[in-house]
C-alpha cells in the first residue's frame, strides 16, 4: 500500500511538474522539461501523450519542425487540483489558505460585503471559518450539495443555495477539488461580482466569461 501511495504521488508530482512548464512555455523542448523534473526524456513524451488523451494539453506544430504545447481549460483546472492537493500535504498550505482568505474577506469588505457563504465544506473552508473570526466577517453558511446537512466548525451546511434562508451578500469559493465548477454555480446563483476566490485556487475565467468581460 505505501509503495503504490508513493507511486501515486510520484505521478502526481509529474503531472503538476509538466502542466506547470506547459503553462510557463510551451514551447520548450523535452529535454529541458526533463532536466527541470529530474526525469528520463522518454518518461516525459509518454507523461505529455497520456496529457494531451486526458485533453489536458493540446500541441501544435511550430517553425523548426517542433511541437508546442499549452493547457486546455481542463489543463488549467487540473493544474489547480494538483496545486492545491501538493500545497494541503505540507503545512504551506494552511500560510497559503490563511494569507487567501484574509485577503479575500478584505476585499469582501471593501465592498460593502459582510454575511458571506462559502461553497463548499473542505478544509479551505475550516480555514476560511477560523480567518473571519479574527477578521471580524460574518461566515452565514457553507453550501455543498455532496453534504446532509448539519454543522460544519459551528456554520450550518446546507445543499443549495435556496435553502440558504437568512440573506447573504456574497459567496466565496473553498471547494478545491471542484472549484470551477462550483463556481460558476456560484455565479448562477448570485452574480459574477458577488464571487470571491482565494488565489491558491487558480480559477481563470470561462471562454464565456472572458469574452463578456
Amino acid at each position: 500500500m505505501d509503495r503504490l501511495l508513493e507511486t501515486e504521488h510520484e505521478n502526481e508530482r509529474i503531472v503538476l511538474g509538466l502542466l506547470s512548464s506547459v503553462e510557463t512555455d510551451g514551447a520548450r523542448s523535452q529535454r529541458l522539461m526533463a532536466a527541470e523534473l529530474g526525469i528520463a526524456l522518454g518518461l516525459v513524451n509518454a507523461y505529455l501523450k497520456r496529457c494531451v488523451k486526458k485533453g489536458l494539453v493540446k500541441v501544435h506544430d511550430v517553425p523548426a519542425r517542433r511541437c508546442a504545447y499549452y493547457l486546455t481549460p481542463q489543463g488549467f483546472a487540473e493544474k489547480s487540483r494538483l496545486t492545491v492537493q501538493y500545497l494541503s500535504d505540507s503545512f504551506s498550505f494552511f500560510r497559503k489558505a490563511k494569507s487567501d482568505c484574509t485577503r479575500v474577506f478584505d476585499e469582501a469588505a471593501a465592498h460593502g460585503l459582510s454575511r458571506l457563504v462559502l461553497a463548499g465544506k473542505s478544509d479551505l473552508a475550516e480555514i476560511a471559518i477560523l480567518c473571519a473570526v479574527e477578521v471580524g466577517a460574518e461566515v452565514v453558511a457553507i453550501v455543498d450539495p455532496s453534504s446532509e446537512g448539519g454543522r460544519f466548525v459551528g456554520v450550518e451546511v446546507f445543499a443549495s443555495y435556496s435553502d440558504v434562508k437568512a440573506g447573504f451578500d456574497a459567496i466565496i469559493v473553498t471547494d478545491v477539488a471542484r472549484a470551477q465548477a462550483v463556481y460558476q454555480q456560484a455565479v448562477d446563483a448570485s452574480d459574477k461580482g458577488r464571487v470571491l476566490v482565494p488565489a491558491l485556487l487558480g480559477l481563470r475565467p470561462s471562454k464565456g466569461a472572458e469574452d463578456s468581460a
